[in-house]
């Protein structure tokens, strides 16, 4: 069964298939704060999805790291660390790329298994 959440005219927050959470590249509403500010709340936002499908951070299988600038890779990882459970980090890509809105610093997107 396939399954779509907060669907919309263009994509949708997340896509559910066999057991695996797909999310949508999650960005950062509060865009006055800095690289750190803004991973948390994206990293916040991908919590509000997942328990949607009763998963969580610990299930979270693959991270893809969308950085406007490599200069905030230790200021995002500040908040990554943080956030990730020790002893059960997914796979991991952190790139820097253009994104989409010039205020943004960081998108992220999980792959997660759906127990």
């Amino acid at each position: 069964m396939l399954e779509r959440f907060d669907v919309g005219p263009r994509m949708s927050e997340m896509t559910v298939h066999n057991k695996v959470a797909y999310l949508s590249g999650q960005i950062p509403e509060d865009t006055s704060q800095d690289i750190t500010g803004q991973t948390r709340q994206v990293l916040e936002e991908i919590d509000k999805l997942l328990v949607q499908v009763a998963s969580d951070k610990q299930h979270v299988l693959r991270a893809e790291i969308f950085l406007a600038d490599m200069a905030d890779f230790d200021g995002m990882n500040a908040a990554w660390d943080e956030w990730v459970v020790p002893g059960m980090t997914p796979a991991r890509a952190t790139v820097e790329a253009k994104l989409a809105h010039a205020e943004w610093k960081v998108e992220i997107v999980v792959t997660a298994a759906v127990p």
